[in-house]
C-alpha cells in the first residue's frame, strides 16, 4: 500500500490554522494595500487604469475597495511606492465598509451593532456549522478554492465545518458569483428555506461588487442586490486561508477582521 508509506514519509499536511500561524498562507496575494494615500500627479491615470473601478481619488486622497479589486497588479506595476501587495490572507471583513483602505471616518457605532448582531445570531454555531455554497454566477475560479477546504491540507470538518447540499440543514450560506439575474430566483429560495439563525458569506469580488461582470444586462451586482450580506471575503479568488478565515469570523471564532 503505497499511501502509507507516503502518508509515513511526508507526516501530518493539515495546516495547524487558525490555533496557529500557517507560514504558507502567507504565500498568497490576498489583497493590495494603499502605503501612501496622497494622490500623486498622475492620479487620474492610476484610476483609469483599474479595469474595476477599484481605486477612488477623494479630496485629493487615495482610497482602494477591496470589494472591486481582482488583484490584477496594474495599480501595483504603475506605483509601486503607493500599492503593494499584502500577503497576509485575513482579509475578510463583517460588514462592506471596512473593505475600504485605508479606513476613512465612518459609522463606527454601526460596526459595532453590525458585529453584534451576529454575534447574536451565531452563539449556537460555535460547535458545529453546516455551510450550503451556491453559485450565482461565478467564473469557475472561486468553486476550485471552496472545493478546496476539504481536501487535507485545509480539512475544515476538523473545526466542525461541514459541507450539506440541502439549505434546510444548512447554518450559513456561501455564495459565489456576480449575482447573476438568472440566479436571483434560486438564490433567494435558498435563504428563505434555510432555518434561522441563518449567516450570509460574500466570497470573492464577483460576489461582492460583480468585479468585471458588473454592470451588465446579465448581473446585478453581486450578492447584496439579492440578501442581506455579513461577511465579505475579497479576493478574486480568495484563496482558502481567505475563505477559511471568512467563515471563522462569521461563526466568532477569530478576531474581527482588522482594516488594513
Amino acid at each position: 500500500m503505497p499511501w502509507v508509506l507516503r502518508g509515513l514519509r511526508e507526516g501530518v499536511v493539515t495546516t495547524p490554522y487558525p490555533r496557529r500561524p500557517d507560514g504558507y498562507g502567507e504565500s498568497f496575494r490576498a489583497a493590495v494595500s494603499v502605503h501612501r494615500q496622497d494622490a500623486p500627479a498622475h492620479g487620474r491615470e492610476i484610476v483609469e487604469l483599474c479595469p474595476t473601478g477599484a481605486i477612488a481619488i477623494e479630496d485629493d486622497t487615495i482610497f482602494l475597495h477591496r470589494d472591486r479589486c481582482i488583484l490584477c497588479g496594474r495599480c501595483v506595476a504603475a506605483d509601486p511606492a503607493r500599492f503593494a501587495f499584502e500577503e497576509n490572507p485575513e482579509t475578510a471583513t463583517i460588514g462592506r465598509r471596512p473593505l475600504v483602505v485605508p479606513p476613512g471616518d465612518g459609522d463606527e457605532e454601526g460596526l459595532v451593532r453590525l458585529r453584534r448582531d451576529l454575534a447574536r445570531r451565531v452563539r449556537a454555531f460555535r460547535r458545529s456549522v453546516h455551510i450550503r455554497h451556491v453559485d450565482a454566477g461565478s467564473d469557475g475560479s472561486e468553486e476550485w478554492e471552496v472545493a478546496a477546504l476539504l481536501n487535507p491540507v485545509y480539512d475544515v470538518q476538523r473545526l466542525g465545518i461541514h459541507f450539506t447540499a440541502s439549505p434546510r440543514h444548512a447554518d450559513m450560506l456561501l455564495v459565489t458569483g456576480a449575482g447573476s439575474v438568472g440566479m436571483a430566483g434560486p438564490l433567494r429560495r435558498t435563504y428563505e428555506a434555510m432555518p434561522h439563525p441563518k449567516v450570509v458569506i460574500a466570497a470573492g469580488v464577483d460576489a461582492a461588487s460583480g468585479g468585471l461582470a458588473h454592470p451588465t444586462y446579465a448581473t446585478t451586482g453581486g450578492v447584496e442586490a439579492h440578501l442581506p450580506v455579513d461577511v465579505y471575503v475579497p479576493g478574486s479568488p480568495p484563496s482558502p486561508f481567505s475563505l477559511l478565515h471568512g467563515i471563522l469570523l462569521a461563526i466568532g471564532l477569530v478576531e474581527t477582521g482588522a482594516t488594513r
